[in-house]
């Protein structure tokens, strides 16, 4: 009927396990047989770069609320309502002309999104975006993300003893390869709060596009999806491993 509200629906006590990917919980788990992963991770966010970019967020970012981009803030919250959140978040959005987000923080996580995802997206990918951010919180990746932001900024600048045998890079790599596999289950989560997984497929097309969905073919991305799996020979194949090493999503 015309005027009728959208019926809300709430997952209610829903577990990350419910979504997670087998490939995020087979990453997960070869970070934590990394002898002192978790206590190299922590002594990263112990660096102080969370904390300095809560204040650059601050100074420099819109914080959204009720009366600040009220329907972004609705969708929002759509998103943690309907995953169940155990509290609520901060959402900000920055001046970057590109699309992205992130959830970030290993004390209380905050959702940052570009000014070029806003502007680029519709309703429903939004809260895509949006849901998949909240699923990376509720799945606890943000603990690793945050600690391969830090190490993505500063690189090789930063030395811990606390490292011995076990070098930065390793660290990194680690990381890398865990985040690849999480961005699955966030996907996933965000299927569950739209409820069409073609929703999520759309936003992934018009994010690489950096073209609104509807001068896109959701069809065509497909076929081209299927063509770069099949696509190749081993050397290919070997080759674009290589490539998406450095990715933090492939």
């Amino acid at each position: 009927m015309p005027g009728t509200a959208p019926i809300r629906h709430s997952l209610v006590g829903i577990s990350p396990k419910a979504y997670e990917h087998p490939a995020d919980r087979a990453a997960t788990a070869a970070l934590a047989s990394i002898p002192m992963m978790d206590r190299v991770v922590r002594k990263l966010i112990e660096l102080g770069y969370e904390r300095a970019l809560r204040d650059s967020l601050l100074g420099n970012a819109i914080k959204i609320g009720p009366d600040q981009l009220p329907a972004v803030w609705e969708t929002f919250e759509e998103a943690q309502r309907t995953l169940d959140m155990p509290e609520r978040y901060d959402l900000y959005v920055t001046q970057m002309p590109f699309a992205n987000a992130g959830a970030i923080g290993a004390g209380k996580p905050v959702v940052v999104v570009n000014s070029g995802l806003v502007a680029l997206l519709d309703a429903d990918e939004l809260k895509a975006v949006l849901a998949h951010e909240v699923g990376h919180i509720l799945s606890d990746h943000v603990l690793y993300r945050t600690a391969l932001m830090i190490l993505m900024s500063v690189g090789e600048a930063v030395r811990l003893p606390l490292l011995g045998s076990l070098p930065l890079m390793a660290v990194r790599s680690a990381l890398l390869e865990w985040s690849r596999a999480a961005e699955l289950s966030s996907d996933r989560a965000a299927a569950l709060v739209v409820r069409d997984p073609l929703v999520v497929c759309r936003t992934l097309m018009t994010v690489a596009a950096g073209r609104p969905s509807r001068d896109l073919s959701l069809d065509a991305f497909m076929r081209q999806s299927i063509e770069y799996r099949e696509h190749g020979d081993a050397f290919d194949r070997l080759s674009r491993f290589f490539r998406n090493l450095e990715l933090t999503h492939a």
